[in-house]
């Protein structure tokens, strides 16, 4: 299937609910920050950023008139602090930080700006995004951060959303470059890890998984090295209506990882990883059951897709599972939570049997 028919042209931006901030408010997302994703658009000018072999990223540098320049680079270091400390801005310790670039990406839905901050003391950097605050892409995150085996950091004010750098790998260049070196135990790791992504994704329905929207994280031990898989754009939460479009293994960019799997994995070993993903998520499920209830009954009352993509998924997602409580539900709040019920309770029988 084309990626053209498998996903819509344009996702739309879906505007933060009352109870959503209310949400976000409780468990300390929502923090009031010195600028806006609107100050960054006023960028005087722009040079194309290139990679090692010279070919265009798709972002640009951004440069901003002197008047304007320092009142910005002085707000993104507040926000830096705002997001990795707690909340208390220090002036003693902005002296330190240096904005080293302002990357805007001119291509995708989200339109985000990559900060990159220095510590001028030992010269250590990082990343940040700013970006423009839709109520599915925070959904996204934060579900990421209940139900997945990762926790994330990020901040919501108004109409601007800043997240935290998350790192790796991505997944294109990580294909590209550097699966074909390793060895045969690394890409049987890579293999399984692939196989447990594919079912996080499907599980939680996080879309458009395709290879650079995840990252390979590759972590050393004392005699070899673990691989994990990790998603970093969470703007196609529950928004499609193909059920595909929540399984990474058919995006085309996603191929050679799908290969990787049918070469490597008996079918015994991929259904023994999909069942100890979806154990993992149904307790997840459990120990954060009361922030989780919370999360689903704003998303509940939220419109976040369109009345052709929920019925389309219902009616997928009830010819994959047999259950007919997906044809009952309503809005895609109902979708998700009936999608983490029918896991939940079948990690619940399994415990009994």
């Amino acid at each position: 299937m084309s990626e053209e028919k498998l996903m819509s042209r344009k996702k739309p931006s879906f505007p933060v609910s009352e109870s959503l901030q209310a949400y976000l408010k409780r468990f300390n997302r929502m923090t009031e920050i010195p600028v806006f994703y609107d100050d960054l658009l006023r960028f005087a000018g722009s040079v194309v950023v290139y990679d090692d072999n010279d070919e265009d990223t798709l972002w640009v540098r951004c440069y901003y008139a002197d008047y304007e320049r320092d009142e910005i680079e002085e707000s993104l270091k507040k926000v830096y602090q705002i997001l990795h400390s707690d909340g208390k801005l220090d002036n003693y310790y902005l002296q330190f930080f240096s904005i080293d670039a302002i990357d805007y990406c001119t291509f995708g839905n989200s339109k985000p700006f990559r900060i990159k901050i220095r510590n001028t003391l030992n010269d250590n950097f990082t990343y940040f995004y700013v970006k423009k605050a839709d109520a599915s892409r925070i959904y996204g995150l934060d579900f990421e951060h209940i139900l997945s085996p990762h926790r994330i950091n990020f901040l919501v004010y108004k109409d601007t959303l800043i997240e935290e750098h998350i790192s790796g790998i991505p997944g294109d260049v990580f294909i590209k470059e550097h699966l074909p070196h390793c060895d045969n135990r690394a890409k049987n790791q890579i293999a399984k890890q692939f196989v447990k992504f594919n079912e996080r994704c499907m599980l939680r329905l996080l879309g458009d998984m395709r290879s650079y929207n995840y990252v390979v994280i590759p972590t050393h031990d004392f005699d070899h090295v673990n691989y994990t898989i990790r998603a970093i754009d969470f703007d196609q939460q529950n928004f499609e209506g193909k059920l595909k479009v929540y399984r990474p293994q058919f995006f085309k960019e996603n191929y050679p990882m799908v290969k990787l799997v049918a070469d490597r994995l008996q079918e015994s070993s991929i259904e023994q990883y999909r069942k100890e993903e979806r154990s993992q998520m149904a307790k997840r499920l459990i120990t954060s059951q009361k922030r989780y209830r919370l999360l689903i009954k704003c998303m509940k009352k939220d419109n976040i897709s369109t009345t052709e993509n929920i019925r389309q998924l219902k009616k997928e997602l009830f010819e994959y599972t047999k259950d007919i409580k997906f044809k009952r539900t309503r809005g895609m709040g109902g979708v998700l939570d009936t999608a983490l019920e029918f896991v939940h309770r079948n990690y619940k029988e399994a415990e009994i049997k």
